[in-house]
């Protein structure tokens, strides 16, 4: 049975040549892979949470549950099958089965699988700093992760393509400034996963929490606090200094260095509409 593609995969395929020639692909490639680790599927997940890559519950020849996943070409999601033979299952899910050439992974299964979302903000937030403590490994030997300043510059220029579009041109240059500027001046180098937010953190039976989706990079730590940060946007319009001192405690960052990485996303991030209010309101809020 041919295996149905999701509209939302649909959706996202249409805004690149590489990622429409990957989809073009994609059913070959999951033929492909049910015949080489033996999987039996179920029909792919579908909505907003799984847009850039192909994910399919499967059993496995043994009986046992998998997930299937096939990355859709994403310079942010490059070295997710490394980071994750890095971390080996603490605290993520584990790398069952990879294929680097498909960019395509057999994952442990999360059962029940419902994610952090369902539990109220000051718990996520412990969680969540328990979670990047244990996720921020230092380098001990050479990895082919890029630094994060390859993705602030990759933003950076992207952004400065798009310059007839800003609202402000002074606070997207000073959010521009500090895209060079704070990975330069790192207090640690580490293993970052870019993503974390309560979406990419399922309850699993093998432990309480564990987390999917990674995008790894080598940086700052206190990059990886803004993710939970933008992803409860409500909350950080209402108490944006709260919010940012909330984590940097919980994280032992230097609040400082969280409201500047904070102000630099909501300022410089490239974007669809350069004109969302909130956003502007909260990046002049922060703004150094």
């Amino acid at each position: 049975m041919r295996p149905r593609i999701p509209r939302s995969i649909l959706a996202n395929a249409c805004k690149s040549l590489e990622s429409w020639a990957w989809l073009n692909r994609l059913r070959a490639t999951v033929k492909t892979l049910e015949q080489q680790w033996t999987l039996k599927l179920g029909p792919a997940f579908d909505g907003p949470d799984v847009s850039c890559s192909f994910v399919a519950p499967a059993q496995r020849k043994d009986g046992t549950t998998a997930i299937l996943k096939i990355g859709m070409p994403h310079f942010e999601a490059q070295n997710e099958i490394d980071g994750l033979r890095v971390w080996s299952g603490h605290p993520t899910v584990q790398l069952l089965e990879a294929d680097a050439a498909l960019n395509a992974m057999l994952l442990e299964r999360c059962d029940p699988g419902t994610s952090l979302r369902e539990l109220p903000l000051p718990e996520q937030d412990k969680i969540i700093a328990t979670l990047l403590r244990r996720l921020w490994r230092q380098r001990t030997k050479p990895r082919p992760f890029r630094p994060l300043s390859a993705l602030t510059a990759y933003w950076s220029e992207e952004t400065e393509s798009q310059q007839e579009h800003w609202p402000d041109e002074s606070l997207v240059c000073e959010g521009l400034r500090l895209f060079h500027d704070l990975p330069l001046s790192a207090p640690a180098e580490v293993l970052l996963a870019t993503d974390l937010h309560a979406g990419n953190i399922l309850r699993s039976k093998r432990e309480p929490w564990l987390v999917i989706d990674p995008k790894p990079f080598v940086g700052d730590p206190t990059y990886d606090a803004t993710q939970h940060l933008f992803n409860n946007f409500d909350e950080l319009s209402a108490h944006p200094f709260d919010r940012v001192h909330r984590l940097a405690d919980l994280l032992d960052l230097d609040p400082t260095r969280l409201r500047q990485w904070t102000f630099a996303r909501l300022a410089a991030e490239p974007r669809r509409n350069w004109h969302d209010q909130p956003a502007l309101q909260l990046a002049r809020t922060l703004a150094p």
